[in-house]
């Protein structure tokens, strides 16, 4: 059976393994954990990324190896991993995360979800279910502090498809061509290599994202273990020691995860400076608005709605703040304002207050 398995990209650590095929009529599954599937019907997702990267096409009775995870994602799924043993369950993420869908962007409705059967869960070879978080990684408690010198700056956005990761991988290009050592991180969101990749071909001399140590998603992640993870993540990244790390947080400022890194005193002590990507120009010049709600000041406005002249014309009409395209990122000019602007000591004093009031 294991030649047969179909192996998603999130599950790529796993090696030496046994199936438990009893365990799936009494066991209710945590974030993390790694159980094979049959595809019973294709919906939403035609498509598996699998270890290697390459997106796999799936077809029914395949058998495909996935974690257990949650997912929010505003214009395409609402999942969780399940509370009760299920007869169905669904894959919610092309990376190989699979749990129960709540809600779908309307748009898919009519697709719905691609159903698989839990045929059991993946156990090591001492009969232990595997879970992927932290899985072959030393786990780094967060101290407050970088592990070395650098520079980071915070891609943030107004929602899901705003830019974020455009802006950010446009960033790390214009930085690498000023000679600046850069590297990107995905800090938050659902696993999938995609968003890594478009910064590893815009020329980050690294890339590196939450999956990497073997997170699913970091949907209803704690505030512990998303600083936690962050640490891990930088440690990771000590042996290249990039001068600026370019982090993109996914989904918008309201979202669970972003909010509550941006209320982290701790977590934007690290934080040098943020970049914020609209998809509108109230977007543009509403979210900066809610940021200095928290006493975060962007340094340059970006996004989807730099590609319409007549937006950018409305935005620049509001406000000081520079608003950078596409073709001004990626110049070697723009590391002179990332330089030119850090958070302050106030900024981040009256950051604290508002964090612990």
């Amino acid at each position: 059976m294991e030649a047969r398995i179909k192996k998603s990209f999130i599950c790529r650590q796993v090696r030496d393994f046994q199936l438990d095929s009893q365990s799936v009529r009494f066991y209710l599954p945590q974030a993390g954990d790694v159980a094979v599937f049959r595809v019973l019907k294709i919906g939403k997702h035609t498509r598996m990324q699998c270890e290697n990267g390459i997106n796999r096409l799936i077809l029914p009775d395949d058998l495909i190896m996935c974690t257990f995870g949650n997912r929010y994602a505003t214009n395409q799924i609402e999942g969780y991993v399940p509370d009760k043993i299920l007869d169905e369950y669904h894959l919610l993420a092309q990376g190989g995360v699979a749990g129960e869908v709540r809600s779908m962007f309307k748009p898919l409705e009519e697709q719905g979800p691609t159903t698989l059967q839990l045929l059991g869960y993946v156990k090591d070879l001492q009969g232990h279910i595997i879970n992927t978080r932290f899985l072959g990684h030393k786990k780094y408690r967060f101290n407050g502090e970088k592990p070395f010198e650098t520079q980071i700056i915070l891609s943030l956005g107004t929602s899901m498809d705003s830019g974020k990761t455009t802006t950010a991988a446009y960033l790390c290009r214009g930085l690498r061509r000023s000679g600046k050592k850069t590297a990107y991180m995905k800090l938050t969101g659902t696993a999938f290599s995609k968003d890594a990749d478009l910064a590893n071909d815009c020329g980050a001399d690294v890339t590196i994202d939450f999956s990497h140590v073997g997170f699913p998603s970091t949907y209803l992640c704690s505030e512990q273990e998303l600083l936690d993870l962050y640490a891990t993540l930088l440690h990771s990244l000590q042996r290249c020691k990039p001068e600026i790390i370019v982090i993109e947080i996914a989904d918008g400022l309201l979202q669970r995860e972003t909010d509550m890194l941006l209320r982290s005193a701790a977590f934007m002590r690290t934080v040098d400076g943020v970049i914020f990507s609209a998809g509108d120009s109230m977007g543009a010049l509403y979210g900066p608005d809610y940021l200095g709600q928290l006493c975060i000041r962007p340094y340059a406005l970006c996004g989807l709605f730099t590609m319409s002249p007549l937006l950018i014309q409305e935005v620049q009409g509001h406000t000081e703040t520079p608003v950078l395209n596409l073709q001004m990122l990626e110049q070697p000019e723009v590391v002179r304002l990332i330089t030119a602007h850090n958070l302050t000591d106030k900024e981040l004093d009256a950051q604290y207050a508002v964090a612990t009031a």
